[in-house]
């Protein structure tokens, strides 16, 4: 597949749109990782076969990149279908799209209900630990506790943004003062790369549930 470049944008409709370009072309389920890269002039490069060192990994395909968390990033692995009735669950209580529930569960701790983050998040839905006692979770390793504490912040963040996906999925990575304070998605790498993520791990669950 050919190199694709896009200019740089701002704001979370320019990000949605370019979310959009990108799962169209780019499918997200085929096999393969896609890299990226911007040049001197600004311009965002995408593809799928990199011919330039300059090309960095952006987003691996969805089977690859949960074997690549479970086998390296993470002590233990575990089979993602043990959590779908609790996600079920949750996502019904909630109101919330299970599809975004497994997309952040995904790109949070790659389904390991035993992941800890460098900055003391854990579990499934890596809450910290100020979070997870606000949200009443006792037991943030438990996977029923975590994924209902973690839901039920994401319909916090998803009725503060008016049901606006990308700043929700921008503030549970960032924080909801940082999305307040720039009135729009942190001007932060980590935090883009990681909507951009979720975005497309979710587009890729509704997919694969019709």
């Amino acid at each position: 597949m050919e190199s694709y470049f896009l200019n740089s944008v701002k704001g979370s409709l320019c990000l949605g749109v370019l979310i959009s370009m990108l799962t169209l072309l780019l499918p997200i389920q085929s096999k393969a990782d896609i890299y990226r890269y911007v040049d001197e002039d600004g311009i965002i490069h995408f593809t799928d076969a990199p011919t330039d060192k300059r090309f960095k990994v952006f987003m691996r395909d969805l089977k690859k990149d949960k074997e690549l968390r479970t086998k390296l990033k993470y002590a233990s692995s575990v089979n993602p279908a043990e959590f779908d009735q609790i996600i079920r669950n949750c996502s019904e209580k909630y109101g919330v799209n299970p599809s975004l529930v497994k997309a952040v569960i995904h790109a949070e701790s790659g389904y390991n209900p035993n992941a800890v983050s460098s900055k003391g998040a854990s579990g499934l839905m890596q809450l910290m630990p100020a979070t997870a006692r606000s949200l009443n979770v006792a037991d943030r390793f438990n996977p029923k506790d975590n994924v209902e504490g973690g839901v039920k912040y994401l319909r916090f963040l998803l009725d503060t943004f008016r049901g606006d996906v990308v700043l929700a999925v921008a503030a549970y990575n960032a924080g909801l003062n940082k999305v307040a304070k720039y009135g729009g998605i942190p001007p932060y790498n980590e935090t883009k790369t990681y909507v951009n993520r979720v975005l497309a791990y979710m587009k890729s669950y509704e997919e694969s549930e019709i």
